[in-house]
C-alpha cells in the first residue's frame, strides 16, 4: 500500500519576503514561533537547535541556504527513536508577491515508514503544521 509521501502547505502573507525570511532562519524567529529557545548556525551542513519548555527538544541539519527565497533542512521523524536515522526534508520556499510573500512549506520523506510509523509521523506532522503555521502568521503579525 502506498501512503502519502508528503504534507505541502501554502501561506499568503502580507510581509515582505526578507521579513518571513528572518522569521524561518533566525534564533530570534524560531526561537518563537517554532520553539521556546533556538539556535541558528545559518549554514549548509549548519544546525539549528530549537527547545521547548516541555523539555521537548529538536535538532535540525541546515541541507539549503538561499535568501530570501528557499531554506531547508532534515530532521527527525516525528514517533522514532532520536537514534532512528531516518529523517524527512523541510523546505520553505519563499515567492514575493505584490507587497507581501507566499510562503510554501513541503515536509517529505514519510513514504520510508512502516504502517504504524507513518500513521503516527504523518499524523502528527499534519497537525503540527496547522498549529506551527498558524504560530508563524501570529508572531509576523506581531
Amino acid at each position: 500500500m502506498a501512503f502519502p509521501d508528503r504534507i505541502e502547505r501554502t501561506l499568503e502573507l502580507a510581509h515582505a519576503p526578507e521579513k518571513v525570511w528572518d522569521a524561518l532562519t533566525t534564533s530570534e524567529g524560531l526561537g518563537t514561533w517554532f520553539g521556546n529557545r533556538a539556535e541558528v548556525d545559518l549554514r549548509v551542513g549548519g544546525q539549528a537547535r530549537l527547545s521547548w519548555d516541555s523539555g521537548d527538544t529538536a535538532v535540525l541539519t541546515i541541507e539549503r541556504v538561499e535568501p530570501p527565497r528557499v531554506f531547508a533542512y532534515t530532521w527527525p521523524i516525528y514517533g522514532l527513536p532520536d537514534s532512528d536515522p531516518r529523517r524527512t526534508y523541510v523546505e520553505f520556499t519563499l515567492e514575493p508577491n505584490g507587497t507581501g510573500t507566499t510562503l510554501t512549506v513541503v515536509e517529505a520523506g514519510f513514504g520510508q515508514l512502516s504502517d504504524t510509523e507513518h500513521k503516527a509521523a504523518f499524523g502528527g506532522n499534519t497537525e503540527g503544521w496547522t498549529n506551527e503555521l498558524g504560530e508563524l502568521v501570529t508572531y509576523l503579525n506581531g
